[in-house]
């Protein structure tokens, strides 16, 4: 049962994107009424396209694109937070990032803004194999990434949602900071395994340099003020620091947090490593 107050709307940003497409449904499974925004109705970029969104709202999830850590993301964070108090939003959810500095930074407006908040730091998402820039690496036969032999702790993203609408819809997790990981780390040369042996497909890992990274993604299309914020994202936060298991998912939900090869025989099903 949810403590959502009746008839509230909960406002879910980048509603198409990997989180916000599965928190908008999972809410309105629930009953609640729930307001989609997404580029070119709300744009981060387009502060004309706010007030908008966050008329009429009792609770919102905050996503930023492309990410937190980005140039401009902490100024926009704070003043869309102090926006949505402005119009009478009461509680606050961010999707933020382990181990990101800069993110820390842009989570100070919603700390601020006062609304009762909370800040949901995830992994590395298992689902990016499956639904985002790697996927064609996938099916390509080789994830190149500027990773070495690191190991991460790749979060399900259906983890974050579960823990994302608790906090949505349920008091006790005001002031809150849950640092979501999987239930084990893995290298990308161990993800590549779990991987062909779930789609039987041949699946391999290439560690390259940032250049490499940065030339590939070029090559691949990639916009070239991206590429610059991914390949020092990259290159920064696939250091070893997030090289460490939290319990928040199992304390938050009360069950452990899903296993990557859990994640992996489920996209098998769906088809999504077909091609």
């Amino acid at each position: 049962m949810t403590n959502t107050k009746n008839n509230e709307t909960v406002l879910v940003l980048g509603a198409t994107g990997k989180t916000g497409s599965r928190v908008a449904q999972r809410l309105t499974d629930l009953g609640i009424d729930v307001r989609k925004a997404s580029r070119p109705v709300f744009d981060w970029d387009d502060r004309s396209t706010w007030t908008a969104a966050v008329t009429g709202i009792g609770a919102a999830y905050l996503t930023y694109y492309p990410d937190l850590a980005f140039p401009g993301a902490a100024e926009a964070i704070r003043d869309f937070s102090k926006l949505a108090v402005d119009h009478g939003v009461r509680r606050l959810v961010l999707l933020s990032g382990c181990g990101e500095e800069e993110a820390v930074v842009s989570e100070q407006g919603v700390r601020d803004s006062g609304a009762e908040w909370t800040v949901v730091r995830a992994s590395w998402f298992a689902q990016n194999f499956s639904e985002h820039f790697l996927l064609e690496p996938v099916l390509a036969g080789e994830i190149v990434l500027p990773a070495g032999a690191v190991t991460e702790p790749f979060i399900d993203v259906e983890d974050i949602v579960d823990v994302v609408v608790t906090a949505l819809t349920t008091d006790g997790h005001g002031g809150e900071v849950y640092e979501l990981t999987g239930p084990r780390l893995l290298g990308f040369a161990d993800v590549a395994a779990e991987i062909g042996k779930a789609s039987g497909r041949d699946v391999r890992y290439v560690p390259v340099s940032a250049a490499e990274f940065a030339a590939g993604a070029a090559e691949q299309g990639v916009p070239e003020e991206e590429i610059e914020g991914l390949t020092d994202l990259f290159t920064r936060i696939l250091d070893g620091r997030n090289s460490s298991l939290t319990g928040d998912v199992e304390r938050v939900l009360g069950r452990p947090a899903k296993d990557f090869s859990e994640y992996a025989a489920k996209a098998v099903a769906t088809g999504a490593w077909n091609r």
